[in-house]
């Protein structure tokens, strides 16, 4: 990357971290559908764009908003490979988020980025993983990105939580080769269907 490639990405990182902050499930999606028609870093290839007309959704649905608990971890590594130039990147298993959904118990672990300032990541796969959604999985928050908002909200000095899958969202990757990113790990494989967040273009 250039010079100007460093700052367009900063910009867009900025960018994605204030459509989160926007609060409203819909303006993020808006926000989030006028970043990848227009911004330079869009995973969009650019001779796609004046041709883009949106991101796909699953409808708003409030029966995947509940509440979680995250359980301590036993913090150990794990080295997930992105397929690009970043190589593998280390995590350490930080706890086990448990909720109710749609009638089932569930668990998912969330790691925490090891390296410069760190943060909580959740990836996943799930029952609509290489129908509906990506193969690979989708992310529900990154922090070390600003990527959580509505998505996971905090109860401060506590570890309960909200989660909200409506905020659900594919990597960059899926959109474009240049853009690379970690999958869900196995852990994070759930059989329930999670219709709700980012699903792919619908065919024909």
């Amino acid at each position: 990357m250039n010079v100007q490639d460093y700052l367009d990405l900063v910009d867009w990182r900025r960018r994605v971290g204030d459509a989160y902050r926007s609060g409203s499930l819909e303006g993020w999606r808006t926000a989030r559908d006028r970043l990848f028609k227009e911004h330079p870093q869009s995973p969009i290839p650019p001779g796609e764009r004046a041709a883009f007309q949106g991101l796909s959704w699953f409808p708003s649905n409030p029966d995947y908003r509940v509440p979680a608990r995250l359980e301590a971890g036993p913090g150990d590594l794990l080295e997930i490979d992105t397929g690009g130039e970043d190589g593998v990147i280390r995590y350490r298993r930080a706890g086990t988020l448990r909720f109710r959904l749609l009638d089932r118990e569930l668990a998912l672990t969330v790691l925490w980025i090891v390296g410069y300032a760190g943060g909580l990541f959740l990836p996943f796969r799930d029952g609509t993983s290489g129908r509906e959604t990506y193969g690979g999985g989708r992310y529900l928050f990154d922090t070390i990105k600003g990527t959580n908002g509505g998505g996971l909200e905090i109860t401060p000095r506590s570890l309960e939580m909200t989660i909200d899958f409506n905020w659900a969202y594919h990597p960059s990757c899926v959109y474009s080769p240049a853009w690379a990113c970690p999958l869900a790990p196995r852990e994070n494989w759930l059989t329930l269907p999670i219709e709700a967040g980012e699903r792919l273009p619908e065919q024909g």
